[in-house]
């Protein structure tokens, strides 16, 4: 028997968005000469003009976070530090349910998941670096760790804040300025976070956010005046920026695409791997790059893992982002649904069988029904490239070597999931898997405490834990 839920919508009312924003620069906001729109993607509404931010707004940012990294912030003692950190954590805490709204509003994704995962997720990275700020001597890189100086972070519109936590965190937290670019599609949680500093009485160009597209990121990226570069995105402008940093003095982290195997094998227990697969591959519209894009499952219970799948995906409720009860959300954009329908009428192409859930799709806005394809085989693309959107390709194996072989047999290296019932075949997979992360009997488990990156295509560097303060110190 299936419940028929009756509507149950978060509160609009409680997020106050501007008619415009300008760029945080030197602990104020100050005007762009041209701008963009931000819109709705569930309803394709328009929420707020954002200043669009030149190569002059770039190294006017660049030059006050300077400023506040020689005058104020560097020479800053790390307990001082951390106070601050400690601060912006408990604001956030307090303005979560706001944040949380404004983030479904801007991104698409269920509030659900914004109130439960990502903004739960944002304090406890600034909770957890504000304790390192005082202790870098004790975390394996040497007895005195010094900043970098200036850090330019471009980040991508699939956990807007959350990204952003894990950037400006650790970096502050090792005594670094920061400038940050966030996504174009999703500028408006950045700059409630800038308000944010502004209530926690951060000292002015600590923090900068300048908004903009493709352009501004290249000027942050290439700007003389930056000593280290994050990038969170696709592997196609990380190549880029990996590029235009080579043979600079600047440092470079890199956390790109992402192809992940989620493998289950014969003595799994199916229920709870069909809630693993569930949300590896449509939590947040599938927008996620560690996502278990790729199922393999042991071939001789693959058919009973699918029936319980494709039933559970039945119960899916795809919807308004702000109805408590939306399992997923909207896509983020246009030009992402648009991939994701090419690459799945790719899919079909091929010869793969394509399955969806029957699902009423709202007539505006940017939608997709989550979808599995079967029959699939290892040359297809929807096995090689990353789709990025709710779309999951089933592969078939026999042996635990031809699961690993399977599994490894991408350009990413991002993470990989293993059900099984067995620690020992748990621990031979995670050995011999080429991911940066692995989860056993789970998937999408985050925490600050623990580190996250990639190999191969998927990036370089680590981010969060301990590995995550590497990067920004010397």
């Amino acid at each position: 028997m299936t419940f028929e839920y009756a509507p149950a919508p978060e509160s609009r009312g409680i997020v106050d968005i501007k008619a415009s924003y300008g760029l945080f620069v030197d602990g104020e906001f100050v005007e762009a000469k041209s701008s963009f729109k931000t819109i709705n993607p569930a309803t394709e509404e328009t929420l707020a003009e954002v200043a669009d931010a030149s190569a002059d707004d770039v190294d006017r940012a660049v030059a006050a976070a300077r400023r506040a990294y020689d005058t104020v912030w560097g020479p800053m003692p790390g307990a001082e530090r951390a106070k601050y950190l400690f601060r912006i954590a408990r604001l956030i805490q307090e303005r979560s349910r706001e944040l949380a709204v404004l983030e479904s509003i801007d991104n698409g994704k269920p509030i659900r998941e914004s109130r439960d995962v990502d903004l739960p997720l944002v304090a406890a990275h600034f909770f957890y670096y504000a304790g390192w700020a005082d202790k870098l001597g004790h975390a394996g890189f040497g007895p005195d760790p010094r900043p970098l100086g200036v850090a330019g972070q471009v980040i991508p519109w699939n956990f807007p804040l959350l990204m952003l936590a894990w950037k400006i965190a650790p970096a502050l937290a090792c005594g670094n300025t920061v400038v940050l670019k966030p996504a174009e599609t999703t500028p408006l949680t950045a700059l409630a976070f800038a308000e944010i500093c502004v209530q926690a009485e951060l000292p002015p160009g600590v923090v900068n956010i300048v908004t903009g597209a493709g352009e501004t990121g290249r000027a942050l990226v290439e700007h003389p005046g930056i000593d280290k570069v994050a990038f969170t995105g696709s592997t196609e402008v990380g190549r880029q920026i990996a590029r235009s940093v080579a043979g600079t003095a600047k440092k470079l982290t890199l956390e790109l695409g992402g192809k992940a195997a989620n493998i289950v094998f014969d003595d799994a227990p199916l229920d709870q791997a069909v809630e693993g697969i569930v949300n590896g591959i449509f939590f947040n519209q599938g927008h996620v790059c560690c996502a278990g894009s790729r199922l393999l499952v042991q071939e001789s219970v693959a058919e009973e893992l699918l029936d319980r799948l494709k039933a559970r995906m039945t119960t899916l409720r795809v919807g308004d982002p702000l109805d408590k009860n939306t399992d997923v959300g909207a896509i983020n954009s246009a030009a992402q649904l648009a991939k994701i329908r090419e690459l799945s009428d790719a899919g079909e192409a091929e010869g793969a069988t394509r399955w969806s859930p029957a699902c009423e799709l709202p007539e505006r806005g940017f939608w997709f029904t989550p979808t599995v394809f079967t029959g699939v085989a290892a040359s297809h693309r929807i096995a090689r490239e990353e789709i990025f959107g709710p779309v999951l390709s089933v592969l078939t194996f026999r042996t635990p070597a031809e699961a690993l072989e399977k599994a490894n047999n991408t350009p990413y290296g991002l993470s990989a999931g293993i059900w099984t019932d067995k620690g020992s075949r748990i621990l031979w997979m995670a050995e011999r898997l080429r991911a940066g992360v692995v989860w056993a009997n789970t998937f999408n488990k985050f925490d600050p405490a623990s580190p996250f990156g990639g190999y191969k295509e998927s990036g370089f560097g680590r981010e969060g834990g301990r590995h995550g303060l590497e990067a920004y110190v010397r």
